[in-house]
């Protein structure tokens, strides 16, 4: 192969093979192709010449050790975003950047622009994701399953984004069972005075606008933002019936961020912080039922973080305060939600020697919800968790990483979970790596003393996870990683309509990634991905095991491919496409009194465009985005409406 500009076409054939593979539903041999096409890759393109910049295997992350530490150094599974790829995604929200990840389905994120939003990290309910902002975890303790509605925060306000994929309970507490999602936000800038603006016009009545000022001095630095978006939006619900009537569903969200950063003494900072999110919408009665219903969510978040830096190491204290408030006027009447939740988190990390490195700590959290009008009044719980994980590194490329924590639930007892991590990296260009490691979620305040279906009597669900694979670099140019995994979680909690919330025996969800990633020139960087989920629930019926899939929404395969061409100096060109596998749901038939029917939804393809062009300099960039342009009607949600071919575009201005 003596011209690396064939692997551009290379992998566009490949795609859309492997997506007339899915549509003809062909699942026993392309899976299998497809591992032994991207593990020859790096073979294929030996021969490329071009002169680019390496991949930065030693890049530091700091979600997966809780404090900075290399890639080669650590054998979890991270994909970064970083503010090159956020700059660009200047046309999207946060759900719909998360989407485009590998492994990572936010279910609604191209649904109307307004709709609740599910988070699918490899296959697991949204629950099983714990989401943190600046490394303090966020949850809403009013919620079925506490987790984080990614509606409430805004993606102008982010530097960066790490994700943390398999179970990280040792490090972070109850919910992360299947991972942790890291949003990192702006806080300084590189002078005393600086800043940035936005303004963006797209389909459907979308608007969006930000603006942010940030500085840095010896003694502070500081950072500042707001942004706005809303949008007319669609009807949410389908009118597959042509009722005609359907009104549009729009939606406002409100977001500022602030943050300073105090230099007390060279070795101490303290930067407080200050979030607040207020998002507004309509929505409608149900899957192809329209309706005048309306929604509001707020979230305020306080907090701090501190560090002291040591010789060999350091002290941390982070502390965060949730206030979620959310009110409904639907069909059902208005109902109103308020949950309160409070995390402080005191941890060390210290080199006891070249090669061995210890992190310890304790972690408060506090659950509450404001409702005097249940059975509790007001419930609340606590969780106090001791933790510490002993880390081994640079000893001829072995790394090691074990860890185990104890926790305290103040309503159903104690438990404990552990994780070890070996790996082993080959010159800084191959790494191999095990995981394994256990988990759980605490019942939240709501399915114990909620209004529907409250159980005082729920048991923690608890995971067994494991993952094996490998990561490797090939001639400076080619990053691949594949990963197979295994999730197993015992006394999973569901609702039921006749019984309410009851823990079931056991989940079992399997599944490998692969991911490609290389750059044929300095001038055009391809990425790729793709990635299998399957998964089944067992319980006993009758005194018998019944076993049945129940991944509802979440396809088996997807495949990702995203090309990005610097053109010149100025025009930066992608595409991105995405191939979702069929799936199946549940619609409640209000013709057969509300029962379960599972239905079918058709596979799909999506194709962006995505282009940005500097003005002057690196100070005003012009951006367009184009989404969906292929026009697909496709479903995501039975009985909802998804957007067709749509466009944002607009001005970026920093100073």
């Amino acid at each position: 192969m003596a011209n690396a500009s064939i692997s551009v076409p290379f992998f566009l054939l490949l795609f859309s093979t492997i997506n007339l593979f899915i549509m003809k539903k062909e699942k026993k041999m392309w899976p299998i192709v497809l591992i032994v096409l991207g593990l020859l890759e790096p073979h294929l393109i030996t021969a490329q010449q071009d002169s680019i910049k390496s991949f930065d295997l030693d890049e530091v992350v700091i979600t997966a050790t809780k404090f900075p530490k290399s890639r080669s150094e650590t054998g979890k599974v991270v994909t970064i975003i970083d503010s090159d790829i956020l700059q660009r995604s200047a046309g999207k929200d946060l759900s719909q950047l998360l989407n485009e990840q590998s492994g990572l389905m936010i279910n609604g994120a191209n649904s109307n622009p307004g709709k609740d939003k599910s988070t699918y990290l490899r296959g697991a309910k949204s629950e099983y994701t714990v989401f943190l902002i600046d490394g303090i975890p966020v949850s809403d303790p009013s919620g079925a399953g506490g987790a984080f509605d990614p509606r409430m925060f805004s993606l102008d306000q982010l530097e960066r984004i790490e994700i943390l994929k398999g179970s990280q309970s040792t490090l972070y507490g109850s919910d992360a069972i299947a991972g942790v999602i890291n949003l990192i936000t702006k806080k300084e800038g590189n002078k005393p005075f600086g800043g940035s603006t936005s303004i963006g016009f797209g389909s459907f009545g979308m608007l969006k606008g930000s603006a942010s000022l940030q500085g840095s001095t010896s003694v502070a630095d500081y950072h500042v933002g707001y942004s706005h978006m809303s949008a007319d939006g669609i009807s949410e619900a389908k009118d597959i019936n042509n009722v005609g009537g359907f009104d549009k569903d729009g939606f406002a969200q409100n977001s500022l961020n602030a943050s300073l950063g105090l230099k007390i003494v060279p070795s101490l900072t303290l930067t407080p912080f200050f979030r607040y999110t207020d998002y507004k919408g309509d929505f409608d009665g149900g899957s192809f039922t329209d309706d005048n219903s309306s929604y509001t969510s707020t979230l305020i978040n306080p907090g701090f973080s501190s560090k002291y830096n040591l010789a060999k190491g350091a002290i941390n204290f982070l502390y965060g305060y949730n206030s979620t408030d959310r009110k409904f006027d639907g069909p059902f009447g208005p109902t109103s939600y308020k949950g309160r939740f409070g995390n402080a988190d005191l941890f060390f990390n210290y080199d006891l020697s070249n090669r061995l490195q210890l992190l310890t700590g304790i972690n408060y959290q506090n659950l509450k919800m404001v409702d005097a009008s249940l059975p509790v009044e007001d419930p609340d719980a606590q969780l106090v968790s001791p933790y510490v994980s002993l880390f081994v590194h640079n000893a001829g490329g072995f790394a090691l990483e074990l860890g185990g924590r104890y926790n305290h639930h103040s309503k159903y007892g104690s438990n404990s979970t552990f994780s070890i991590n070996p790996s082993y990296s080959i010159n800084h260009s191959t790494k191999i790596f095990l995981n394994y490691s256990t988990g759980f979620k605490a019942p939240t305040l709501q399915q114990l003393y909620g209004a529907f279906g409250p159980n005082e009597n729920l048991k923690p669900e608890r995971s067994a996870s494991s993952e094996a694979g490998l990561e490797f670099l090939v001639n400076n140019k080619l990053e691949t990683r594949l990963v197979f995994f295994n999730r197993a979680v015992e006394d999973i909690i569901i609702y039921t309509y006749a019984s309410g919330n009851i823990n079931l025996n056991e989940q079992n969800d399997f599944g490998f990634e692969l991911e490609p990633s290389f750059k044929i020139s300095d001038k055009v960087h391809v990425k790729a991905y793709y990635s299998f989920v399957d998964g089944k629930v067992t319980t006993k019926e009758n005194g018998k095991d019944s076993t049945y899939f129940n991944l509802f929404r979440r396809p088996k395969h997807t495949l990702g491919l995203n090309v990005g061409v610097q053109a010149n100096s100025k025009l930066f060109i992608s595409l991105n496409a995405r191939t979702f596998s069929e799936r199946k749901d549940l619609f409640f038939n209000p013709a057969n009194f509300y029962t379960a029917e599972q239905v079918n939804l058709d596979a799909y393809v999506l194709v962006d465009v995505y282009a940005e062009y500097k003005m002057i300099t690196d100070r005003l960039n012009l951006f367009i985005d184009l989404r969906n342009i292929l026009n697909r009607d496709y479903t995501e949600i039975y009985g909802y409406n998804t957007m067709g071919i749509n466009l944002n575009a607009g001005l970026s201005f920093r100073f």
